[in-house]
């Protein structure tokens, strides 16, 4: 039987190394290989071709969400399954918006791990239960959540900031210019509403994005 080949993308080796051994103790799947960050495993893809790429989204660099479009820009068909700390979900909708298969939490069983894997192998959309429920429940309310208007980059400078981290910092860490993050922080200002961090640290919070 041809087992499921994966690809773990997570910038701790520890964590890898835990799925790794979680994910081998199935019949039917085999980790092919690991990555460190997106832009590793965009050069590792063309030679591994893995049935279904697992990626966390919170890494240096690029950061998942703009893996996910570089890979399916590059590779149409490839299937992802973004295995997430965040336990919201607003990271949930944006990963889908951005063309991955599913979503789990590190937290989440070992089985429900295997199952996300084999459905979004075959082609099917698979989300965490809890996350399925608290998605549902949001559209049923028909409540809209500014923080949609941000977009992906808008988004990850917005987490940054309401965490605390400063311009500069941010700027390193994305490899941006300070001029960059600023405009991105006035747009991101003026798209919630907000005058200061503070209020952007409330935003997140409220959503559940941060932990008070």
């Amino acid at each position: 039987m041809k087992k499921i080949s994966v690809m773990l993308v997570d910038d701790h080796a520890v964590v890898r190394m835990g799925f790794k051994l979680l994910l081998q103790g199935s019949d039917d799947i085999e980790v092919l290989g690991e990555a460190q960050s997106g832009e590793d495993a965009l050069k590792q893809l063309q030679t591994l071709a893995p049935d279904v790429l697992i990626m966390d989204i919170s890494m240096p660099g690029m950061g998942g969400l703009e893996a996910i479009g570089r890979v399916l820009a590059k590779y149409p068909q490839q299937r992802i399954l973004v295995l997430s700390a965040h336990e919201d979900i607003m990271h949930a909708r944006r990963v889908l918006k951005a063309g991955a298969s599913g979503y789990v939490t590190k937290r989440s069983a070992a089985d429900v791990l295997m199952q996300a894997v084999r459905a979004v192998y075959k082609g099917q959309v698979y989300l965490e239960p809890e996350v399925a429920q608290a998605m549902a429940v949001e559209q049923v309310s028909g409540s809209k959540n500014p923080l949609d208007a941000l977009s992906e980059k808008e988004f990850k400078v917005f987490l940054e900031l309401a965490k605390g981290r400063s311009v500069q910092e941010i700027a390193d860490t994305m490899s941006l210019s300070p001029r960059t993050i600023g405009t991105h922080l006035y747009n991101i200002k003026q798209k919630l509403n907000a005058s200061n961090s503070a209020e952007l640290a409330i935003i997140a919070i409220r959503a559940g994005l941060i932990k008070p």
